[in-house]
């Protein structure tokens, strides 16, 4: 196939009439050729995508380049930062020879801009909003990847949820967690009729909980619970705002991480209304290191991702998955995954040359010897093929990305905890708070009850201290009838409590 050929297939098969992002300009024999521009359709992007490469390729700039122009479109994007590098969003980008030289070459107009940038920090382990989840929302099939539990185990931890929601008790951090355990082994009538928790089985459960919270997860857990509704907004302006998740502080832990990321997508699902196909995305989510998710999963877990990946399209939500290779990801999520955006491979090892071959089977036809391509590759290249506004795979081009126009680095932790100083959600979720939950109900249930003689002497007292407003409301408060109707209204209260594929809770918004 001549130059002229491929050229023009790319240029036809990149030429969309809605709105796209623009990724660059195809490399071909030696050089690039800007009059071939590479996009890819914005109303395409809830196709979901894969962002891969070895570390050191580029990806991160890929990313910061794909944030910038959905920003500019009015779509709010998510995205992991693990290293610190994406805080640079904040930050117009500063010109320099090599962006001018980039620029001139893939025919990009740039101009240093910033973005709307709103930080968050798991816990509050670091300078961004806080964002928790109360155990409840979290669910078992969430927090059994995270403690590294066996099915049997997963299946003992949610029937502990299943008591739990049906007895209107609310599990908020992992203190309430353990209490429930706890009273369920020492009262194992309680769970007659839908089967029995081992002490053996609450033993483990018990110790992963004591190792999980010794790592610091407490943190995590609580309220005020994130609503991850406010990842949808946009600035008075239409502009999205990017939300940047900075995790170096927590970077040690990344089973954590990767599966509070999980439970995000997981809540923005349960949460979102079917939109069927908009005309652009509500929300772009960025799933870095994505190989973190997948790795030790149940079978019951990969099947909810690949079910939540399959459906979340119809809410108007877009996921890309960040990671090495293809190969990280499991083939029944690769087959939803719409565009491609793939950088240089290594291939040091028997292993990396397997890893290499299977990429390159994954890949349309093209011109390309693709097992050559992927190993030469150089910093900021990639090769793409995306979906059309038809749903058809566009040609493969090898493409010299674009420079990002916000700086490429981080920006100067005085510019990050200035924004998030302003942020209005600081008020929202800036302090922690800890109301009645499962550990100070159980606790009074638990509690012995006052001495035959004590209560005489109460029944002795002058009845004009019954008299007082603040007594008829605490008489009323301590009858046996009130108590009755409030343990009945929690029962009900924790029977409405419903759950995802991947057991989080449906919260009311």
């Amino acid at each position: 196939m001549t130059g002229d050929i491929v050229i023009e297939e790319v240029e036809q098969g990149y030429a969309f009439d809605g709105p796209t992002l623009d990724l660059g300009a195809l490399y071909w024999d030696g050089q690039t050729r800007p009059e071939a521009q590479i996009h890819i359709p914005l109303r395409m992007l809830n196709r979901h995508g894969l962002v891969a490469g070895a570390t050191g390729t580029g990806k991160t700039k890929t990313l910061q380049l794909m944030a910038e122009q959905l920003s500019n479109q009015g779509v709010p994007v998510f995205l992991a930062d693990v290293k610190g590098d994406l805080t640079g969003l904040a930050t117009a980008g500063t010109p320099s020879d090599t962006v001018s030289g980039r620029a001139a070459e893939v025919g990009q107009t740039w101009q240093g801009v910033a973005c709307p940038v709103e930080f968050y920090s798991l816990g509050g382990l670091g300078d961004g909003v806080p964002i928790r989840a109360t155990m409840t929302d979290f669910g078992p099939t969430l927090l059994s990847k995270v403690l590294a539990l066996n099915e049997t185990q997963e299946s003992s931890l949610g029937l502990v949820f299943h008591f739990a929601d049906s007895q209107g008790l609310p599990l908020l951090d992992l203190k309430d967690l353990r209490a429930v355990i706890q009273y369920l082994v020492d009262t194992p009538e309680a769970l007659k009729g839908v089967g029995g928790l081992s002490k053996a089985t609450a033993g483990v459960l018990l110790r992963a909980l004591t190792n999980f919270e010794a790592q610091g997860a407490e943190r995590f857990f609580g309220e005020p619970a994130f609503d991850t509704l406010d990842l949808l907004r946009t600035t008075p302006d239409g502009r999205g705002v990017v939300s940047v998740l900075e995790l170096p502080a927590v970077q040690d832990r990344p089973e954590m991480f990767s599966t509070f990321l999980m439970w995000l997508l997981a809540d923005l699902f349960s949460a979102l209304p079917e939109v069927g196909d908009p005309e652009k995305p509500a929300l772009v989510f960025f799933f870095d290191e994505a190989h973190l998710l997948f790795t030790g999963a149940s079978r019951a877990f990969l099947q909810s991702i690949t079910q939540t990946v399959r459906l979340i399209r119809s809410k108007g939500i877009g996921v890309f998955f960040v990671t090495q290779t293809p190969k990280d990801v499991p083939a029944d999520v690769l087959a939803q995954l719409g565009a491609r955006v793939q950088h240089a491979l290594r291939a040091f090892t028997p292993q990396d040359a397997k890893a290499l071959k299977a990429t390159v089977s994954t890949f349309p036809a093209s011109p390309y010897d693709l097992e050559e391509v992927l190993t030469g590759l150089g910093i900021g290249e990639a090769v793409v093929t995306v979906l059309s506004e038809r749903g058809t795979p566009t040609p493969v081009a090898w493409t010299r990305l674009a420079a990002p126009e916000s700086l490429m680095g981080p920006s100067s932790p005085d510019t990050v905890r200035r924004i998030v100083a302003a942020s209005p959600l600081n008020t929202k979720y800036g302090e922690a708070v800890d109301r009645e939950s499962a550990y100070e109900m159980l606790t009074t249930r638990l509690a012995p009850h006052p001495h035959p003689e004590e209560e005489q002497q109460v029944r002795r007292e002058p009845a004009e201290h019954h008299t007082k407003p603040e007594g008829v409301v605490a008489s009323v408060l301590g009858s046996t009838a009130f108590k009755s109707f409030a343990r009945s209204a929690g029962t009900a209260l924790g029977r409405e409590i419903t759950r995802t594929v991947f057991g989080t809770s449906r919260r009311k918004r």
